[in-house]
């Protein structure tokens, strides 16, 4: 891959924003990666991610404008990047070839 390998739990984070859509922030994507992986996740460890993903180039991120009911805090609104799009479109097509061949095995026949 040309491109940087994900990790398991970056996968996890892109395409719960590729899910949600731009302009989500980080409790929404704990509550999508908990609700498709059943397992708890700490919205610090993907508060972590997203700005390790976003140095790499793959989410964007900005500021809501918006105050409403929260008040004065604004929160971090996050979107997937082009970029992000194509490194998960190369890491899937290296998955489905790396899986390949091996139904067999994982069905427990051999």
């Amino acid at each position: 891959m040309g491109r940087d390998v994900l990790g398991g739990f970056e996968h996890q984070i892109l395409l719960s924003i590729m899910r949600l859509g731009d302009d989500t922030y980080t409790v929404p994507i704990v509550l999508e990666v908990e609700e498709q992986t059943g397992k708890e996740v700490a919205p610090a460890a993907v508060y972590i991610a997203l700005r390790r993903l976003e140095k790499k180039g793959l989410v964007r991120s900005r500021l809501d404008d918006a105050q409403g009911e929260r008040g004065p805090r604004k929160r971090r609104l996050v979107g997937i990047t082009d970029e992000g799009i194509g490194t998960l479109r190369e890491s899937r097509q290296a998955l489905v070839t790396l899986w390949q061949g091996l139904e067999e095995r994982l069905d427990g026949s051999k």
